[in-house]
């Protein structure tokens, strides 16, 4: 029988709004808790949904000018922890760590930045940390947490949801792992490919 994950608590950290809407619909009425930052976090909430920052996870704010912003244990060890481990389960309890079941991520458009002919600076600005920092951690454990990569998975979430509520299958997990390490992969590429071009 296939692996089934029950989404409770979805981060969600995107560059691109368009196409959120009807996830979060779909999402809050399946019960999921929102867990955000920033503008993302602001857009979730004009919306009427209840929405958690993660400082007040971290007990850190957003610092560097927003260059630092989810990068925190109690971050990454909500997305990485094994749900079937105990070690994992109770270091989860002793550090206050939550379990996070969906990370929804769009990246900082590094490509069109580059292709605008914007400044070296703002170039730079636009190499997402945290995001692809976010996409492979959901991805490595993609035995428990669904990974949502880009603005082109929503439509496949929304599906999977409208088909078998927030309950997703180990085999859903995978195929969705594989294309977010292929967003990472070409992301990464885009960048060497940039410094590549200025040396």
């Amino acid at each position: 029988m296939a692996e089934s994950r029950q989404i409770k608590t979805a981060l969600i950290s995107v560059f691109h709004k368009d196409g959120l809407d009807d996830l979060l619909k779909k999402l809050s009425e399946e019960g999921v808790k929102f867990l955000s930052t920033g503008g993302t976090q602001k857009f979730i909430e004009s919306l009427g949904y209840d929405c958690e920052k993660v400082e007040e996870v971290t007990t850190y704010p957003s610092i560097l000018g927003g260059r630092v912003k989810t990068l925190h244990p109690k971050i990454f060890g909500g997305i990485l922890a094994r749900r079937d481990n105990e070690g994992d389960r109770e270091q989860m309890r002793e550090y206050d760590i939550p379990s996070i079941d969906l990370v929804i991520v769009d990246l900082y458009p590094f490509e069109q930045t580059v292709a605008s002919g914007a400044s070296e600076q703002d170039i730079i600005e636009k190499i997402d940390i945290g995001g692809i920092s976010l996409i492979r951690a959901g991805a490595k454990n993609f035995k428990d947490v669904v990974i949502i990569p880009s603005k082109a998975e929503y439509p496949v979430l929304l599906e999977m949801l409208n088909r078998k509520g927030a309950v997703t299958d180990i085999e859903d997990r995978r195929m969705l792992a594989e294309r977010a390490f292929g967003v990472s992969s070409h992301y990464d590429t885009a960048i060497h490919e940039w410094f590549a071009s200025q040396c």
